[in-house]
């Protein structure tokens, strides 16, 4: 598989930092948004194969990225993987179950960040 661009949507600069890191180094291509709002202008600027959103941000925070997009850009949302800390609030689990989008649980391993991106690629491959 070819390296794909992703855009890793966090506010913490070590996980941002750690997943670009990971996808460098398996030949992708990595930008960075520190919240919703800047990945909003991201998107605007190049299309991405993938996009890696924490849940949990200030300005925007993923849900509301989400619902954005489902509004202006749909064709993107099979293009998330959620990252969050938060599984156990009520919100975060009902808002994962619902839109259905792959997620990492922090903290993670980077065979469990591998493993879920190549899944979620190979489901994008054949829709």
């Amino acid at each position: 598989m070819t390296g794909k661009a992703i855009l890793v949507i966090d506010d913490e600069v070590a996980t941002a930092k750690a997943l670009v890191r990971l996808f460098r180094r398996d030949g992708h291509s990595v930008d960075t948004a520190a919240n919703g709002h800047l990945a909003l202008a991201q998107l605007q600027k190049r299309p991405y194969d993938l996009i890696l959103c924490d849940l949990r941000m200030p300005k925007l925070d993923g849900p509301g990225l989400y619902r954005s997009l489902a509004q202006d850009q749909p064709q993107l949302l099979p293009r998330f993987i959620f990252v969050t800390g938060d599984t156990l609030s009520p919100v975060a689990k009902t808002f994962l179950e619902d839109s259905q989008a792959p997620y990492l649980v922090k903290p993670f391993h980077a065979e469990e960040v591998r493993r879920v991106v190549q899944h979620a690629l190979h489901r994008l491959e054949s829709l």
